[in-house]
């Protein structure tokens, strides 16, 4: 009996992951981005492996979902991460007054949460501002988005996925009125060609209604965009949140020699078009100045807008879209040997991964349990070391 050959469309942290958990499970995979590797919205996140603490009142689910993965990230690529925790900080009475309501949620959601006294918070942060009434610290850390994409990419190519970048899907192929593989055009030389598969993973972040379309099929995943302003200087050692339900520019992430302010929230027709208001960045700074007041003698590095993969149904608005994730199988729509995994965050990619890939598995009839909650990550060095990749 042949191997089944999966073809996974978008190499951001979804699309990387689950790239990886198929190849472990010994499927035969190959990976097709348009781009680079984390070219599209992975490549311009907040950097933060979450701790569930910013949805634990609002999005319990989401919540629940990124300690755990939280956990499971700490123990497979330990070497990419900046285990330096978050502070939730209330800076206003309002903020105070929700500590509570954040420290239920905490508990429900098995995220571990302690209060410091303000003084220990303001020697860990000096640049906090001076005014703060309380903080709350939870295991939040920091990763480098590119890194953490190679890492999986790297270890699904030494079980013998192959990866082929700046290479675009253009349209699918079908064979008895299921998809069986896709036309796919070379950015760099220009050449197309056809590519069979037993079954197609949509895992192309907000671009996955685009790719969908192309089969005919809506997906309710709306591309939602944020802007995101980066400090050309570090003024936190922890993640820095306010202790409220999320809003705009209440979130500092330290990375690396920056500080990132985010973000903003609006609906967006194309996330390749997508610009960073004036208004929306001088929002950011006002708002980081807050809990930050060295904000405005920082020079700015960057202003950044990309867009989320939320899926929003009825009248949500995009703030109050869970930040869960949902697979599609599109036998659904009538359209057999193509599926779409889409939402979620990059802190649940290896999750999403492990969703989708049992779900292919169980069409596929491949009885091989998943094993990426164990088994540690290779070096990302060695994606340009070996393996097969284009």
């Amino acid at each position: 009996m042949s191997i089944p050959h999966i073809i996974v469309i978008g190499a951001g942290s979804t699309g990387s992951a689950t790239a990886h958990d198929l190849a472990l499970r010994g499927l035969r995979v190959t990976l097709i981005e348009r781009g680079d590797i984390a070219s599209g919205t992975t490549g311009r996140t907040h950097c933060l492996l979450h701790s569930g603490g910013r949805y634990c009142v609002n999005d319990p689910e989401a919540a629940a979902e990124c300690i755990v993965e939280n956990r499971i990230i700490r123990n497979i690529i330990p070497d990419l991460l900046e285990l330096n925790d978050g502070l939730f900080v209330a800076l206003t009475e309002a903020d105070l007054a929700f500590k509570e309501r954040f420290l239920e949620g905490c508990a429900t959601c098995h995220i571990p949460a302690r209060e410091l006294p303000i003084t220990h918070a303001l020697e860990i942060e000096p640049f906090l501002n001076r005014g703060a009434l309380a903080a709350v610290q939870v295991p939040d850390a920091v990763f480098e988005p590119v890194r953490f994409c190679l890492a999986f990419l790297a270890t699904a190519q030494q079980h013998g996925a192959v990866v082929r970048r700046f290479t675009e899907v253009t349209d699918f192929l079908y064979a008895g009125g299921c998809v069986s593989g896709v036309k796919v055009k070379d950015h760099r030389t220009g050449k197309t060609e056809n590519i069979g598969a037993d079954l197609i993973i949509n895992a192309a972040g907000p671009w996955v209604g685009s790719v969908a379309a192309m089969a005919g099929i809506s997906v309710p995943v709306k591309p939602t965009a944020g802007v995101m302003v980066t400090l050309d200087g570090r003024l936190n050692n922890m993640v820095l949140n306010r202790l409220s339900p999320p809003s705009d520019g209440d979130i500092v992430v330290p990375q690396r020699a920056t500080s990132i302010i985010g973000t903003t929230s609006w609906e967006v027709e194309d996330p390749d078009v997508i610009p960073a208001p004036a208004d929306h960045v001088a929002k950011m700074l006002a708002q980081g100045e807050q809990l930050l007041p060295a904000v405005q003698k920082i020079p700015v590095r960057a202003r950044v807008a990309a867009a989320r993969p939320l899926i929003v149904k009825g009248d949500k608005e995009a703030r109050e879209a869970s930040r869960t994730f949902e697979c599609f199988d599109h036998q659904d729509d009538g359209v057999e040997g193509f599926v779409t995994i889409a939402g979620g965050k990059m802190t649940t990619a290896r999750a999403m991964a492990e969703r989708v890939s049992d779900l292919v598995c169980k069409k596929l009839g491949v009885a091989v349990a998943c094993r990426t909650r164990n088994v540690p990550l290779v070096s990302y060095r060695l994606f340009y070391q070996g393996g097969s990749y284009a």
